[in-house]
């Protein structure tokens, strides 16, 4: 059985979809666009975009009980991949920082994007505690 994750610490869902779900041993997060979720801005730059997406994945695994390095998978969507490696950057920088292993990760170029933001990302995360008894 699969329960809504939902924090005011990540944007709300601009659809009909939730920000996030718990299927017990796994958690799957939205595609996270850089919105922030107090202003509701989106940072023009695409550094600062990436670091705010990243921020609204981290709010939601937190949210399920979670930590950043309990992130084992992420897509990213860019609209222009001439910015791979700005975006990897501050990617290996998030994970740098939160002391966490890289997960494995997917990165695509994308037409367009919701408010026409540069990057969304999504993650799968699984609690350390499942992944020690595999």
């Amino acid at each position: 059985m699969s329960r809504e994750i939902s924090t005011d610490k990540a944007p709300a869902a601009i659809g009909p979809y939730v920000q996030g779900v718990n299927l017990g041993n796994m958690i799957m997060t939205s595609g996270q666009i850089p919105v922030d979720p107090q202003t509701g801005t989106v940072p023009e730059d695409i550094t600062a975009q990436a670091r705010q997406s990243l921020n609204n994945v981290k709010a939601i695994v937190e949210a399920a009980g979670l930590a950043v390095g309990d992130i084992v998978k992420t897509t990213v969507f860019v609209k222009d991949l001439n910015d791979f490696a700005t975006v990897n950057a501050e990617y290996e920088a998030f994970f740098t920082e939160h002391h966490a292993a890289f997960p494995a990760r997917s990165c695509v170029e994308v037409a367009r994007l919701p408010k026409d933001v540069k990057i969304e990302i999504e993650a799968i995360a699984i609690p350390r505690t499942h992944l020690s008894q595999s």
